[in-house]
């Protein structure tokens, strides 16, 4: 059903621009995270930063201008990614020059600053890779956008960490800079979508998009917005405090963490990302996201076992391993799905419309676990974070018939 990964470069390409698009998450999420937790602020506090991300929910309220102002420099697409890309590079390495003890409100402006590029760079290169990819090779592209992706969370993330403890976050962060820089020259280098067409009138650009959908899907596009609410809500749930959690709970060095998710997470993730891949090209998309999501679920009780662990590398190592293997098999089938929902016509609209709410939980949630934390302890937030999946998983069930009529369409 879909060609091999290095047939061609357009689906490499893609690969590659999913690492760009994921660097900037970590460092404005569990890396800046992390630089808070070591300066000693509190779990309150610490619950509220996670909201500097509120960029990636919001960003299908400015999606539509980048369907519709094409920038006058590598296409439609690419001309903003590459923007978004210079931006992000100059609110890295200007997070450097500061501490959260002495500029903790800078430090969180430039994060905003430093969401807000990277969901903006998000909206063009969902775009981009929807644009690009033609059905059957939608789960390799995919498979290789996770990889990338995953890779860069995790050099932004666990060799951040380790960087860290030995050169301290102000190089980290110029570092991280640099390779946003780099990243620029894949966008150059990136193909054209093929009969690029920006839409042309205000109505098309912010009204049409939206109305293409409720249009195409009627009653069903509430379901498929919830759906996009709650599949993930489970990892978002789990995650949220994850890295305040390890370092002051089973009180992990940053060094240990970072070795750990290099050694483990990059392996499980690029693994399950390409797993992933290999699934939803052999298996249908119903039972694929169904198992894939009940598994995603279930591995999130792994952290009740780091509540009791202390600082043992084999049980974070097993717990990393699963939770990053499960979350890219769920991932790219997930991904797959939303780009079969969206209209190659309006597809920057359409997909940031649908990943803002994907979004919700991972950004939202942060202040709060860090309530229910102190009210419930650290192990029953880990049991309510896997029952939080079901909703989801009902909702997967009931969509089955309509999964199964939109995985094969393409539309114009």
């Amino acid at each position: 059903m879909g060609s091999a990964p290095g047939r061609n470069w357009r689906v490499l390409s893609i690969g590659l621009l999913g690492f760009a698009s994921g660097l900037p998450l970590a460092l404005s999420g569990s890396a800046l995270q992390a630089w808070f937790t070591q300066a000693g602020l509190s779990l309150r506090d610490i619950g509220w930063i996670t909201l500097i991300g509120q960029a990636y929910v919001l960003k299908f309220l400015w999606a539509p201008l980048l369907d519709r102002l094409p920038l006058p420099w590598l296409g439609r697409r690419r001309g903003w990614i590459l923007l978004m890309q210079l931006l992000c590079g100059m609110a890295l390495v200007s997070m450097s020059f500061y501490t959260p003890q002495g500029s903790a409100g800078t430090l969180a402006f430039l994060g905003v600053l430093l969401a807000f590029s990277s969901a903006t760079q998000d909206i063009a290169y969902d775009a981009h890779r929807t644009d690009l990819l033609r059905p059957e090779e939608r789960g390799w592209g995919t498979a290789m956008m996770q990889g990338g992706y995953r890779t860069a969370m995790l050099v932004s993330g666990a060799l951040a960490l380790i960087l860290a403890d030995h050169v301290g976050w102000s190089w980290v962060y110029r570092l991280m800079g640099v390779l946003m820089f780099a990243a620029m020259a894949v966008t150059i280098t990136s193909p054209e979508p093929p009969d690029e067409q920006a839409t042309r009138t205000f109505a098309e650009a912010v009204v049409q998009p939206f109305a293409d959908f409720f249009r195409r899907y009627g009653a069903l596009a509430l379901a498929w917005m919830a759906l996009m609410v709650l599949y993930k809500l489970c990892d978002a749930f789990a995650l949220s405090l994850s890295t305040t959690f390890l370092l002051r709970v089973p009180k992990f060095s940053l060094t240990e963490l970072g070795a750990i998710n290099k050694t483990f997470g990059l392996v499980a993730g690029l693994l399950g990302a390409l797993a992933g891949g290999w699934v939803v090209t052999r298996m249908r998309l119903f039972p694929a996201l169904l198992v894939l999501g009940v598994l995603q679920a279930v591995v999130n009780l792994g952290y009740i076992w780091l509540v009791h662990s202390g600082p043992d590398l084999v049980a974070l190592a097993s717990v990393v391993g699963a939770e990053n293997f499960f979350s890219g098999l769920g991932s790219t089938a997930f991904v797959v799905l939303v780009t079969a929902l969206c209209n190659v016509r309006f597809s920057a609209s359409q997909f940031a419309l649908l990943s803002s709410l994907a979004a919700v939980g991972r950004v939202f949630l942060g202040p709060l676990a860090a309530w229910l934390v102190p009210n419930v302890g650290w192990s029953m937030f880990f049991a309510i974070t896997a029952l939080s999946a079901i909703p989801g998983l009902i909702l997967v069930v009931a969509l089955r018939g309509a999964i199964g009529r939109v995985e094969q369409v393409r539309v114009h």
